[in-house]
């Protein structure tokens, strides 16, 4: 058992100097080599997330440019529809105002026509009076005129 306990010391002591190596190499690599490319990929991550987070805002500015553009067109054409529709009004009430006067132009002309009308039935009848004695004259007279056979 001692001749292995000495063994074992033995190959402790020349494996010694392997393990320091190892140890030294160990932390060159962990500060030489893996340090640096941690705060690399460090880096890298940050400016991945950092354009996520970048694009997830453009998205939301545009979502809300987006949002603003078609309350900007349903104002618009509520504007266009308010304005038609005053349009509408306007002319609606220019064309009762024209009927109004074309109808009291209408009322004017038919009682004008129906004056001279009246005055026009009224000259014939004072014609057809004065002329209905001298016919009846003429009509007596022929009777009268005509002698018995």
């Amino acid at each position: 058992m001692e001749s292995t306990l000495a063994a074992l010391g033995g190959l402790l002591l020349r494996a010694l100097p392997t393990f320091f190596i190892v140890l030294a190499l160990h932390f060159y690599l962990k500060y030489v080599f893996f340090k640096p490319m941690q705060r690399v990929l460090d880096q890298r991550y940050a400016a991945t997330e950092g354009a996520q987070e970048q694009a997830r805002q453009s998205l939301e500015r545009a979502d809300a440019k987006a949002a603003e553009y078609e309350e900007a067109m349903r104002a618009a054409r509520a504007e266009v529809y308010n304005a038609q529709e005053q349009l509408y009004r306007r002319l609606e009430e220019q064309r009762a105002r024209d009927l109004e006067e074309a109808r009291a132009r209408a009322g004017e002309t038919v009682r004008k026509a129906r004056a001279d009308i009246a005055r026009d039935v009224e000259e014939a009848r004072r014609t057809l009076a004065a002329e209905a004695g001298v016919l009846a004259d003429q009509i007596v007279e022929s009777v009268l005129s005509r002698r018995p056979a």
